[in-house]
């Protein structure tokens, strides 16, 4: 699944000159963590969330003014202590993901960085939705069916170019099944750990046969 498949398209913004208390009422108002700050081109250059607003509100207490010191550059805690704009007190270079990228590597970004939410960017660098960990968690509930299909059109025949007639694909709470055949040993051993990057697949079994290169059908079991 990729990243443009998930991801909000309707993202509320913001611009570097909107000031603090204005960008605290959006965030307020909308039920949301966080804001990407675009500039006048429609690029993202920065992120302003709920936790900017806390340490700005925080007036820099001994533990929060520590803990900043600890985790931004120099001066940056600073900066956010006396900050009125939201360019002043947003978090940049943000951290984003391109829209054809996978949801997996959405995922790690995250946590990777640490972060609950990534601004999704297009051709040009545009901003075109935002992905949070909420969307991850959609992903991950999906029904049995919906993993189904993914799995038939999304990596069977949309990934390894395969035909979907000759490989069977059953889910039942998350754990799928393939049997069939491909044409290949590597398909056969490629397919299984493709599927089990499908966000809401918990586990594989593969019972898939090839046939080697003097024709006679193998089978190997990989799970």
């Amino acid at each position: 699944m990729k990243v443009a498949e998930l991801m909000t398209t309707d993202v509320v913004t913001v611009g570097p000159e909107t000031t603090l208390k204005e960008a605290a009422a959006i965030l307020s108002e909308r039920g949301i963590s966080g804001l990407p700050v675009i500039d006048a081109e429609g690029s993202v250059i920065g992120v302003f969330s709920e936790g900017d607003v806390v340490f700005r509100e925080s007036g820099g207490t001994a533990k929060t003014a520590f803990l900043a010191r600890l985790v931004l550059p120099a001066g940056a805690g600073d900066r956010e202590l006396t900050a009125m704009t939201v360019g002043e007190a947003m978090t940049s270079p943000p951290v984003t993901i391109d829209a054809s990228r996978s949801v997996n590597e959405a995922a790690k970004s995250m946590v990777d960085f640490g972060v609950n939410r990534l601004p999704v960017i297009g051709d040009g660098g545009k901003l075109v939705g935002i992905l949070t960990r909420a969307d991850l968690v959609r992903a991950f509930v999906r029904s049995d069916d919906e993993l189904a299909t993914e799995i038939r059109e999304g990596v069977i025949s949309g990934t390894l170019w395969l035909e979907t007639s000759t490989v069977d694909v059953d889910v039942h709470n998350g754990e799928v099944l393939l049997t069939g055949e491909v044409d290949t040993q590597t398909d056969a051993e490629l397919l299984p750990t493709l599927v089990q990057g499908v966000p809401g697949v918990l586990s594989v079994l593969s019972k898939l046969r090839w046939r080697d290169q003097n024709g006679r059908l193998d089978r190997r079991f990989v799970q």
